[in-house]
């Protein structure tokens, strides 16, 4: 069991059931699913496979899926069908792994890094936001040179929480540092 899921299961539950009063435990939120997006700007087989790899490292997981296009985009010459992109889902130990990686060597690494921005439009059962510098991962450090031009990379949380509060009160007890953090 990693450290992050007995973390989840001694100290947070009882701290949301504090919080908001759940009559039935299977009601507390949770984290369900971490998804992990590369979205290329254009479909060169370079890119694509740099970046396939690189998810590859990041998650140490092997099931990656090739995100295609739904239309034609004339401007960045994409076809209707051809890939542009790959994502992979991360769920219990994996994604407990990756949660606890993110927050133990990526965002200390980070330069000038003062927390993620809350935005005022927030999902009820997810969370997202970008990381751009992913260099900071020791795994495509060793190989920069051939990870310098990779997409920024989304990182989606979600969980099964049922307002906004909830969602923020989860998060923040996993010590994800936040910027305007206000709505708890």
């Amino acid at each position: 069991m990693n450290i992050l899921e007995y973390y989840y299961k001694k100290i947070i539950i009882y701290d949301l059931i504090n919080k908001f009063s759940y009559n039935n435990l299977k009601k507390v939120p949770e984290l369900k699913k971490i998804v992990l997006n590369f979205g290329c700007k254009n479909s060169e087989i370079k890119n694509l496979a740099a970046a396939l790899i690189s998810l590859e490292l990041i998650a140490s997981n092997k099931n990656i899926e090739l995100t295609k296009a739904k239309r034609a985009n004339i401007f960045i010459k994409i076809r209707s069908g051809h890939p542009v992109g790959c994502k992979i889902i991360l769920k219990k130990r994996k994604m407990y792994d990756f949660f606890l990686k993110l927050l133990t060597e990526v965002f200390p690494v980070l330069k000038e890094f003062k927390g993620i921005p809350l935005n005022k439009k927030i999902n009820i059962t997810s969370f997202s936001f970008t990381l751009k510098d992913l260099i900071s991962f020791k795994e495509l450090e060793t190989n920069f040179y051939l990870f310098n031009n990779l997409p920024p990379l989304n990182i989606n949380i979600i969980s099964n929480t049922k307002t906004e509060k909830e969602l923020i009160y989860l998060i923040n007890s996993f010590k994800i540092p936040l910027i305007n953090s206000k709505l708890i």
